[in-house]
């Protein structure tokens, strides 16, 4: 899939949570996510087009209860924008393939070498062995 996908072919394609989180902007519940325990080495992809966007070797415990990182794959891997949705304003992390929204990003995770704390929906991403 890709910015230029349809509602439809989106909906066809994901479940209904991968959906509200991907394309509603939606947040998974904390402590849920099937990759919050993942360990090993690889590549975490964006579950909308599969684009690399974060390493395991920037994966840390955030003690958040959703995967975490300090830094993406690249500086293009993914598109920050402002998101007003709740009180103040957070920044919001889209995949730059898709457009698929992956979680927020914060600037309070000074023991990394970013002090970025990427908190990702599990949902939103798959994990490449590797």
């Amino acid at each position: 899939m890709d910015k230029a996908s349809t509602r439809a072919e989106w909906r066809t394609a994901l479940t209904h949570e991968e959906y509200r989180v991907l394309r509603r902007s939606g947040t998974e519940r904390p402590w849920t996510g099937e990759l919050l325990a993942e360990h090993r080495a690889g590549a975490y992809r964006c579950r909308g087009c599969g684009q690399d966007l974060f390493r395991s070797e920037a994966k840390f415990d955030s003690r958040t209860g959703w995967p975490s990182f300090f830094e993406p794959t690249d500086d293009g891997a993914v598109d920050l924008h402002d998101d007003r949705s709740l009180l103040g304003v957070r920044t919001e992390v889209r995949c730059s393939g898709c457009g698929s929204h992956l979680g927020h990003v914060f600037d309070d995770a000074p023991h990394t070498p970013t002090g970025l704390r990427y908190c990702m929906n599990s949902i939103a991403l798959t994990f490449s062995p590797g």
